[in-house]
């Protein structure tokens, strides 16, 4: 009797773990294609995947001509875009050039999404930029993480562009 229930349990639990969806009907569509990455395609700003590109050209020096110290992120991603490398790697050179200052690194969300949920992204975002400094030579002593999630705000507003400006992670020594 004890087989047949451990039998009947197996059967139950490898059925419960199976999945009624045909994985190999999915078509698979490329969401960056090369011919569309990026580009304006109706005029209004925003590119092909809906998203309002970052203006680069704007923003990427302060006031007194200096690199910049942030970097933007797309939308509910972590990942260091290759256009910040420079970013990165200025303000590495930075840092290791004034070891007795700390480097604090502020991850920044948009205001959509939860709490919660902007404050972990926002951690991922500092984390993120926080790594790519010490594998060009800051040392980790020196840096600290936090983040604010969608508390701390660049721009005002509920638009496209308002939110491309909010997801970032900004650099400050102190």
């Amino acid at each position: 009797m004890r087989k047949l229930l451990m039998a009947f349990s197996v059967v139950a639990l490898l059925s419960g773990c199976g999945t009624s969806v045909p994985l190999n009907d999915v078509p698979v569509t490329d969401a960056n294609p090369k011919t569309t990455q990026g580009a304006d395609v109706n005029g209004s700003g925003v590119n092909s995947n809906g998203v309002t590109p970052v203006d680069l050209g704007k923003g990427n020096a302060d006031a007194n001509g200096a690199a910049s110290r942030t970097v933007y992120f797309d939308y509910d991603s972590y990942v260091i875009k290759p256009e910040f490398q420079s970013v990165i790697a200025a303000q590495s050179s930075v840092a290791k050039s004034q070891p007795a200052r700390k480097v604090a690194i502020e991850g920044h969300t948009d205001e959509t999404g939860g709490r919660e949920y902007n404050l972990a992204l926002g951690q991922k975002r500092a984390d993120a930029v926080r790594n790519a400094l010490a594998i060009l030579g800051v040392p980790v002593s020196q840096m600290e993480s936090v983040s604010f999630g969608k508390e701390k705000p660049a721009v005002a507003g509920t638009d496209e562009a308002a939110y491309a400006k909010n997801r970032r992670a900004e650099i400050r020594y102190q």
